[in-house]
């Protein structure tokens, strides 16, 4: 994986993609909020919920209480927008990490 600028996020990086293989997952997450603690969660699939790993891991954090977000990762399939991620935090950082290790932003 190509690393980040930023060690924390390389950090995020690291615990989304161990969460990834650890689940089975199609999609993982990490989250830094604006106090420097770290969230994970998966995508969720279901007949009666559907979930991309970005609003579950937002879900995960707002249960929290959390006040803001420093900083997203997600590996696994590429979501299709950083969703409710964006409308609660927009100067967010949302990194996207591919197989093949490039890094993009959401």
């Amino acid at each position: 994986m190509t690393t980040f600028s930023n060690a924390e996020d390389q950090k995020l990086a690291t615990l989304a993609s161990a969460t990834l293989k650890r689940s089975g997952a199609k999609q993982a997450a990490a989250l830094r909020d604006n106090t420097g603690r770290t969230y994970v969660a998966v995508n969720i699939s279901t007949p009666s919920l559907t979930l991309d790993a970005c609003d579950s891991v937002f879900t995960v954090a707002m249960a929290s209480g959390i006040s803001g977000i420093e900083s997203v990762v997600v590996v696994g399939d590429k979501p299709s927008k950083a969703g409710a991620l964006r409308d609660f935090s927009a100067s967010a950082t949302v990194f996207y990490c591919a197989d093949n290790g490039e890094i993009s932003t959401l």
